[in-house]
């Protein structure tokens, strides 16, 4: 991707939880348009590293830089403003099961961005449609099924029309079925030049949607390739032998 500017750089960036050091000293740049996979073992720092993105989890040290503003500089004000644009879906779909699909999607859109309820509304009927869900504006989160709520989160997230999206393990509390509609959108997504960093454990989704692979392990990024190349040739015996067990499974 040549000539794309970095949407997110992260310097030095280390992160303990008391005397456990999960994140090492990362260095890492995410340009515009670009889809990272983040991938590797269950432990490896892989979730804790998304949530340094958009100072959900405060680093230790280092620095994580956003469209070139240091976020670990900012004041809780200023980084709301620019959490705004960066969208994040959870393995969890945290919809307010008391509000119907579209109230769900026009919330933050009428309460941080000030829209009006015809145009919140407007614009959730239009990303309902994008991720296939036109016909569930008026139901409630319980009468959906893991996938389809899963992909209502994602139409929420959109909705603040974010520059970023961050998804940490979006299909991980899934049933095996409902895992294609949720990487059919993520992908869609791709396509249309949404910059992207995504946990995951479907390897499928990174050979095939992913312009960088990213492998963590030991709270380091151990090795960042191309997914062909990663796949074929991993370069580091910690990458052969997470590669080798996964594929066997």
């Amino acid at each position: 991707m040549t000539n794309a500017k970095p949407v997110i750089k992260v310097e030095h960036l280390q992160k303990k939880f008391g005397s456990n050091e999960v994140l090492k000293d990362i260095n890492a740049q995410v340009n515009e348009g670009q889809v990272i996979c983040l991938i590797g073992p269950s432990g490896a720092g892989k979730s804790t590293f998304l949530r340094c993105l958009n100072l959900l989890d405060q680093p230790s040290s280092g620095k994580v830089i956003f469209e070139d503003k240091e976020l670990t500089a900012l004041s809780e004000d200023q980084l709301d403003k620019l959490r705004e644009r960066m969208g994040m879906v959870f393995q969890q779909f945290n919809l307010f099961p008391h509000m119907s699909i579209i109230e769900n999607i026009k919330l933050a859109p009428m309460k941080v961005k000030g829209m009006s309820d015809s145009d919140a509304k407007a614009k959730g009927l239009e990303l309902l449609d994008q991720v296939g869900l036109a016909d569930k504006a008026d139901a409630f989160p319980t009468s959906l099924s893991g996938g389809q709520q899963q992909r209502v989160a994602i139409a929420r997230a959109l909705a603040m029309d974010p520059e970023v999206m961050l998804f940490d393990e979006p299909t991980s509390a899934l049933d095996p079925e409902m895992v294609g509609e949720v990487l059919k959108v993520m992908q869609d997504l791709a396509q249309k030049g949404m910059t992207m960093v995504v946990v995951t454990h479907e390897m499928g989704f990174a050979k095939n949607v992913a312009d960088e692979v990213w492998f963590m392990a030991d709270g380091y990024i151990q090795e960042k390739a191309a997914p062909q190349q990663f796949f074929a040739q991993p370069q580091t015996p910690r990458a052969q032998d997470f590669l080798a067990r996964v594929l066997e499974a």
